[in-house]
């Protein structure tokens, strides 16, 4: 049994400051505004795959180890090997990887995403118990919709960018998670924030643990108190709920930028925008939304680097892989795969529903096989229920550049941050 085929150093060099580096820069953790807005100027992302796809033609769309030292380190390159290495996690591919483990203890030291076995398997029972993953429609949902109406109802006509949008959806998101007494906490979504700052940097920064304390010691107070028509006061609480929790707020935030994204798409593709006014005039139960949110998330994940370790030496195709190995697969360069799919660089929101993006093992907007987020029917409920209440009755423009309309590729690199739009009634 041979080792992997190995990248040169040059090659390495290459991944490190052309894939690694942008994302890093950009902030895995807790995303960096103004160093997003200069990625977008360059299209980072079709850079970085660019770069992969030059190492899977020049070694094979087998592992390919990078040259990193006191680390082995290799990158997924084939769509195949996505779907089979997402299949068999916990064991022998744990999501628990080390530099994760490291960034997310920042803030949620028990986290069911940095557990290794058996508290993984406890943690994540209860995370679907709470968040009824196996349910496409939560038992709260009701009261989901109502907090959506009204805080995002009473968004009128006029300019609208992420800082008017971003405060309405961590008002809304207080309000899912905790109930309506933490609408206007702010305090502790900012030390969230600060945390996830710090967590940008992995294990290169100490551990902040009095913010942390302070942070998970303000969760817990709002736990002791949720209603019941919120998250935590439909969960069972325990020591280490309050970790658990910290994920479900750090989560939410990728779910806003996926709405706001999700909402500029619709207002530059005009067939898209109809057909889900039709399915709401219809009283459908806002699938084609839940697809545009989707392929919103293919597009351009919001976890574009997922990372898993191995837990054991394997034998991969003939090929020797050892024990704490890590495993990186960067999404894009499989969620924008034009030899692969003909849709590749459109909205095409219709793939979800008819069945072309399930035969595709690389498509993971929300992770897949035993990791996929146990979150994915409430976020995809909670979000399309916003951006209907939100083209309802409006019509948008995309007022900053790039604009991301049909007929051309869409942009490789998309920021929130710096996209504007406005609302006409």
């Amino acid at each position: 049994m041979s080792g992997l085929p190995a990248a040169s150093v040059p090659e390495t060099v290459r991944v490190l400051t052309g894939v690694v580096g942008p994302a890093l820069a950009g902030g895995v953790i807790k995303r960096r505004p103004r160093v997003m807005t200069a990625l977008e100027r360059v299209q980072a992302d079709a850079s970085a795959v660019r770069t992969l796809r030059k190492l899977r033609a020049r070694h094979g769309p087998g592992l390919l180890r990078l040259a990193v030292p006191g680390r082995s380190f290799a990158l997924v390159l084939s769509a195949d090997d996505v779907g089979r290495v997402l299949a068999r996690s916990p064991e022998p591919f744990t999501p628990a990887n080390l530099e994760k483990r490291a960034a997310l203890s920042q803030f949620q030291p028990h986290g069911v995403l940095i557990s290794g076995e058996p508290d993984r398997a406890r943690r994540r029972e209860w995370n679907e118990r709470a968040l009824e993953t196996g349910r496409p429609v939560h038992h709260l949902a009701p009261a989901v919709e109502a907090k959506v109406a009204g805080e995002f109802g009473a968004l009128g006509p006029g300019p609208l960018d992420w800082d008017t949008f971003a405060p309405v959806w961590w008002r809304l998101v207080r309000r899912i998670v905790f109930g309506d007494h933490a609408r206007d906490d702010q305090v502790t979504t900012d030390l969230l924030e600060r945390l996830r700052v710090a967590a940008n940097w992995s294990y290169l920064l100490p551990r902040r643990r009095r913010l942390r304390d302070e942070f998970l010691g303000r969760v817990r107070a709002l736990l002791a108190h949720a209603d019941g028509d919120s998250l935590a006061g439909a969960s069972a609480a325990d020591d280490e709920a309050a970790s658990q929790v910290a994920h479900w707020l750090f989560a939410f935030d990728a779910a806003g930028m996926v709405t706001f994204r999700t909402l500029a798409l619709l207002a530059t593709h005009p067939a898209q925008r109809q057909q889900a006014r039709q399915d709401l005039a219809s009283g459908a139960a806002r699938g084609y939304l839940r697809a545009c949110v989707l392929d919103t998330v293919r597009l351009w994940p919001t976890t574009p680097a997922i990372l898993r370790d191995t837990t054991e030496e394997l034998d991969w195709d003939g090929h020797r892989v050892p024990a704490g190995t890590g495993l990186l697969i960067f999404a894009p360069l499989f969620h924008r795969d034009e030899s692969r799919l003909p849709y590749a660089h459109r909205f095409t929101p219709e793939i979800w529903l008819d069945g072309r993006a399930q035969r595709e093992p690389s498509l993971v907007p929300f992770s897949a096989g035993p990791g996929e987020c146990p979150a994915k029917n409430l976020v995809l409920f909670t979000t399309s229920a916003v951006l209907a209440t939100m083209i309802r009755d409006r019509d948008y423009t995309v007022d900053s550049a790039p604009k991301p309309v049909p007929g051309r590729p869409l942009p490789a690199t998309f920021d929130n941050f710096s996209l504007r739009l406005t609302a006409h009634p």
